[in-house]
């Protein structure tokens, strides 16, 4: 298992965490997803041989965030 904190710009509410852990902790080989509002950041913990860190970040980005 691999962890990262991804910086994620836009993310305002309940509604975006419940959006970016939903959408992320659906990808096959995401163990756990936490995201820190009044920090900006998304801490996954993955399996990089099930899911690619590009995976991750592209949802994110597809529910309207940006990865910086």
């Amino acid at each position: 298992m691999e962890k990262v904190i991804l910086n994620v710009a836009g993310m305002s509410c309940g509604h975006c965490v419940k959006t970016i852990e939903g959408s992320v902790g659906k990808l096959s080989g995401v163990k756990d997803v936490k995201v820190a509002l009044d920090e900006g950041t998304v801490a996954v913990e993955y399996n990089p041989e099930e899911v690619k860190l590009d995976a991750i970040k592209e949802t994110i980005d597809e529910e309207g965030y940006e990865v910086q």
